[in-house]
């Protein structure tokens, strides 16, 4: 284990089909006003809203609704957010949804009693919140980012040309989340496999970094093989709570910062991913799928030792007889063959890149000294035609 770390997370987690028995007791610790933050309406359509706003009231909370918040959260909904709170002198932000609505109530909380230019301050200089914040809780329907058990909070600001991602503190990790698998049985096929994808791409973004033999690795190349085989169940049989419930687990620890101790992490496919996130709207889980063949393929001569062993102790890719470069190569053929049987985009033309925007894209990409390699623009627009 190379290099010094502090790990520290606050969140407390409720997990199983009775995890929504705790919720009320949790809602006691907080003051008497809650906002509840939540999507385009399907908890109301599936009954997860009925349960929570019964929680809610069992405990006498005046309830503030903040409805509407979007997959790829603007930074205008999330000043709408700032002012329900200040206004209504908001006590608790309780997010229900995916990583979306609980990245989005992280802004809010940092942002609602900001005297600066919050865009600028978190997103864009990275800074650090000196102003009170408000305690966020978590209903979590949608698995994929791991916004349940980490300070992350992705943003779009359309007027500004960036989706930008914050990390803040433990400070504004949520202080509870509610993990009951049944409750993301309710996602459409389409978004459950861009949430698998997801999560694979936090683990390998934390993995494709550094070569020492540290027992992080080991970890992670352990979550990796759960996700596939879990995966690959729940793709033919979405109602497998078994299968679910993995998954499910496995995406609250691949990004709650465990798997970046002792290592760094290269985060430009998420980059690109936001990029065309931004210009298309399209989901993010698939933004990811779109690019990472392509990226990896480009970086992988710059850390072989790692592809060669993602190869051989994720995949199971035999070496003998084979070089290292062969090996690698047929760990990202396996990697490919999963994403076509669990079924994600293959393509960012798929998304809506095209030539004539791809300039946009390429112009909204954050560039990263991080990884193996630090892109120049030209391998940014290599790599996003080669994912078309």
């Amino acid at each position: 284990m190379k290099g010094n770390f502090v790990y520290h997370n606050p969140t407390k987690l409720y997990f199983g089909e009775d995890a929504m028995n705790h919720l009320s007791n949790e809602l006691k610790n907080y003051g008497p006003t809650v906002m509840l933050s939540y999507g385009g309406g399907s908890i109301k359509r599936n009954g997860i809203y009925d349960a929570v706003i019964a929680a809610l009231k069992a405990v006498g909370k005046t309830i503030v609704e903040d409805a509407g918040v979007m997959p790829n959260p603007t930074y205008e909904k999330v000043l709408e957010g700032c002012r329900l709170v200040r206004d209504h002198k908001v006590d608790l932000i309780l997010a229900v949804g995916g990583g979306s609505t609980i990245d989005y109530a992280k802004g809010v909380s940092a942002s609602a009693y900001c005297e600066e230019d919050a865009w600028e301050k978190y997103w864009v200089n990275q800074g650090w919140p000196t102003c009170r914040t408000v305690p966020v809780g978590a209903v979590l329907t949608m698995v994929g980012t791991g916004s349940e058990m980490n300070g992350g909070s992705v943003i779009t600001n359309r007027k500004a040309g960036f989706k930008l991602g914050k990390v803040f503190g433990p400070e504004l990790y949520p202080k509870f989340t509610i993990l009951n698998p049944r409750f993301t049985m309710t996602v459409p096929q389409y978004q459950m496999v861009a949430g698998f994808f997801d999560i694979m791409s936090h683990l390998m973004e934390q993995y494709f970094a550094g070569t020492a033999d540290c027992t992080t690795d080991y970890i992670n190349e352990g979550l990796m093989r759960s996700l596939i085989h879990s995966t690959r169940i729940a793709a033919k049989n979405p109602q497998d709570y078994e299968a679910r419930a993995n998954i499910m687990w496995t995406a609250t620890w691949a990004l709650n910062t465990l798997l970046k101790c002792g290592k760094g992490g290269d985060w430009e496919v998420h980059q690109i991913g936001h990029a065309i996130g931004l210009v298309t709207d399209a989901t993010h889980g698939m933004t990811l799928a779109s690019v990472s063949l392509p990226y990896y393929r480009h970086v992988m001569h710059d850390g072989l030792h790692q592809f060669v062993r993602f190869a051989k102790n994720v995949w199971g890719v035999r070496p003998e007889g084979k070089t290292d470069e062969q090996v690698a190569t047929e760990g990202l053929e396996c990697l490919e063959g999963w994403m076509k049987e669990i079924g994600v985009v293959m393509h960012s033309g798929e998304l809506g890149v095209t030539e004539e925007n791809l300039e946009a894209v390429a112009n909204a990409v954050l560039i990263l000294p991080v990884g193996y390699r630090t892109l120049t623009r030209d391998e940014v627009i290599d790599i996003l035609r080669q994912s078309m």
